[in-house]
């Protein structure tokens, strides 16, 4: 399935207590899990109802163990009987034929390791051939941040004559002040919001609640769309919603539109294109560069490894610059 076509429907049901996976599962994934092998049916169901990972990637896991099916099917089977050698082979495969890049190697290797514990864990294997698998390592791009004169700009870049000002104005300060990510802009709930004590409360990855404080600029361009637009959105669907961020219908809107309209509002202002995850970067960096402390940023992006928090502390180029200056013989 394509991306654009997994996309297309974003509302997820809840994971089920009962277990069922065609509850827990986005649509249109757990249909194929039928003809799936007993073990990455299983596997899927633990992933979506006991670990609660995102429906994005319950989608990657799907994908890539219907490949490894693929690729071994005609040879050993089924899936849990491959050993190391042949998952070597399948690995050595995506590189040299299908020339994947490291990174997507990387995540299949992560997807296979995963796998293949469960597997063990559950009996259908007495080994893991992956626990003494080497993992390729990929370089870490560093994050595109936006300068403080950037950011600045952005934002006060908005058209107020638009139709929908008061709710792009809302979003961008939001993502800067929260460094939320596109999917937890879009789930936003109303019931999330605390003005009393300028706090939002979020949804993460693997369902990981956490609270994050809001500046005072970013709750008034909050409190302004609550106040005199989104009303007038639910007016024109007729419906009730509780989710804060509604389209010009007055319907909830997903991740791929308010990445889409991100962009297009950094092209309005004459940037170069700008994402969602851009502003996390940005909010992120700035952060880390007054001199907050590593944990704290953890804890505000969600991060569950601190070694990806640390990757923004290598990206103040003006802090490096001024320290430079400042402790250098020569500076």
């Amino acid at each position: 399935m394509s991306m654009d076509a997994y996309t297309a429907n974003m509302e997820v049901a809840a994971p089920a207590a009962n277990g069922n996976l065609a509850a827990a599962k986005p649509e249109g994934v757990g249909a194929r899990v039928l003809s799936q092998p007993k073990s990455v049916s299983m596997f899927l169901t633990y992933v979506a109802v006991e670990l609660g990972l995102s429906a994005n990637t319950l989608s990657a896991y799907e994908s890539d163990l219907r490949d490894f099916c693929e690729f071994i099917s005609p040879r050993h089977g089924e899936p849990e009987r491959a050993d190391r050698k042949v998952i070597t082979q399948y690995l050595a495969f995506l590189q040299s034929h299908r020339q994947l890049k490291t990174t997507s190697i990387v995540r299949r290797t992560a997807a296979l390791k995963m796998y293949f514990r469960f597997c063990k864990a559950r009996g259908f294997t007495t080994e893991d051939p992956t626990e003494l698998l080497e993992t390729a390592h990929a370089w870490r791009k560093l994050p595109d941040v936006l300068g403080r004169e950037q950011i600045n700009h952005l934002l006060a870049s908005v058209n107020v004559t638009h139709p929908l000002a008061l709710r792009d104005q809302a979003m961008l300060e939001l993502f800067y002040a929260c460094g939320l990510r596109a999917s937890e802009m879009a789930d936003l709930q109303m019931n999330n919001i605390h003005t009393d004590l300028g706090v939002i409360r979020v949804m993460g990855k693997g369902r990981k609640e956490r609270i994050i404080p809001v500046g005072r600029p970013a709750m008034r361009a909050l409190d302004a769309y609550i106040r005199d637009l989104r009303p007038k959105l639910m007016a024109v669907h007729g419906g009730v919603s509780d989710r804060v961020f509604l389209s010009r219908s007055g319907r909830v809107i997903n991740r791929i539109v308010i990445w889409q309209r991100v962009t297009q509002l950094s092209r309005g202002a004459g940037m170069r294109q700008i994402h969602p995850h851009t502003l996390r970067h940005t909010f992120a960096t700035h952060l880390l560069g007054g001199g907050a402390d590593l944990r704290v940023v953890q804890e505000l992006l969600g991060h569950s490894d601190v070694s990806t928090t640390q990757l923004y502390t290598h990206v103040d180029a003006d802090r490096l610059k001024s320290v430079h200056k400042k402790f250098h013989p020569r500076g």
